[in-house]
């Protein structure tokens, strides 16, 4: 049995797929099944996933399109491990991500979810800045009404945690993680890793898209505080949601993308060079297994030049 089962769902995401893989298969902390949840691609995901004759890579795949919520669900009631991991097929892991956050799971037998910091890196592969983070459970749900600063395929948990807090379907367009904190944090234990062990890909998001997520998300929050009879998170969550439409309009143009790249810092010399050095090593090594990379501009180029 794995001490982890790690979900990755995909759908037509041959272009990125591979490089997420090989940064799950190259982890320092081999125990681990990567599943992959196959949500109807019509491109080369699933011969890609198979491309690596890995035999911890499973891949669940029945033709159809089911969503995201639900294919995640799906994994969860495929997972074999302890612990479940999160990772999507367009961002990348630091090599220590699993050892780092199972040693934190196993001395915390309280914690139920773990997640890391993560660096925010554009479709040219460069690294554009920090993703926004609290550290403590106290700190990440002092304002419920406001989000959770807990990146989504960073988290870690135990699979029992998941199997009681599962993913809402019919899903909410983009807010499927915060839905599920919404729903689960009053009988949970959060915390971030003060490390950056997660490459988050960032482009840019139409307003519309934002504009749809963040009502749903507001439904969701609505529905969840009236329930629990919390009247003032409700109206603060409605005024929060109200006030933050000016940003996402400022989001949708290049000067908005890039504050919000930053949130949670600027990117250091040592950081930048640490994630360009992961880049070339894991572009060099897709070479080698003849596998797609997407290397081929700008800054990820560059780093796998470098490294040969």
């Amino acid at each position: 049995m794995p001490e982890v089962s790690v979900l990755l769902p995909v759908r037509d995401g041959a272009r990125t797929l591979a490089l997420a893989m090989l940064s799950v298969l190259e982890q320092s902390f081999g125990d681990f099944e990567l599943l992959l949840l196959d949500d109807g691609s019509a491109d080369a995901s699933p011969d890609i996933a198979l491309g690596f004759g890995d035999p911890r890579v499973r891949l669940l795949r029945d033709g159809t399109k089911r969503g995201l919520a639900a294919r995640l669900n799906q994994g969860i009631d495929a997972a074999a491990g302890r612990y479940i991991a999160r990772m999507d097929a367009d961002d990348v892991c630091f090599p220590e991500r699993f050892a780092r956050q199972v040693a934190r799971l196993n001395a915390e037998r309280t914690l139920d979810l773990l997640a890391c910091r993560a660096l925010v890196f554009d479709d040219s592969g460069a690294a554009t800045g920090l993703a926004p983070y609290r550290l403590t459970h106290e700190a990440l749900c002092a304002q419920p009404w406001n989000g959770f600063y807990l990146v989504h395929p960073s988290w870690m948990g135990r699979t029992e945690w998941f199997r009681r807090h599962r993913y809402q379907t019919p899903e909410l367009a983009r807010a499927q993680d915060q839905e599920l904190l919404l729903r689960a944090y009053p009988d949970s234990r959060f915390a971030v890793l003060d490390e950056i062990l997660l490459g988050y890909r960032m482009g840019p998001i139409a307003f519309g898209k934002t504009l749809s997520a963040r009502r749903c998300l507001l439904g969701a929050q609505i529905a969840r505080f009236a329930q629990r009879r919390q009247w003032g998170y409700l109206l603060l969550a409605t005024l929060a949601a109200t006030l933050k439409l000016p940003r996402d309009l400022l989001i949708a143009t290049a000067a908005g993308r890039s504050w919000r790249d930053r949130r949670g810092g600027d990117v250091t010399p040592e950081i930048e060079q640490a994630w360009n050095a992961l880049l070339g090593s894991l572009c060099r090594r897709l070479d080698e297994l003849h596998l797609p990379h997407g290397c081929e501009s700008g800054n990820l180029l560059e780093a796998h030049a470098h490294e040969r």
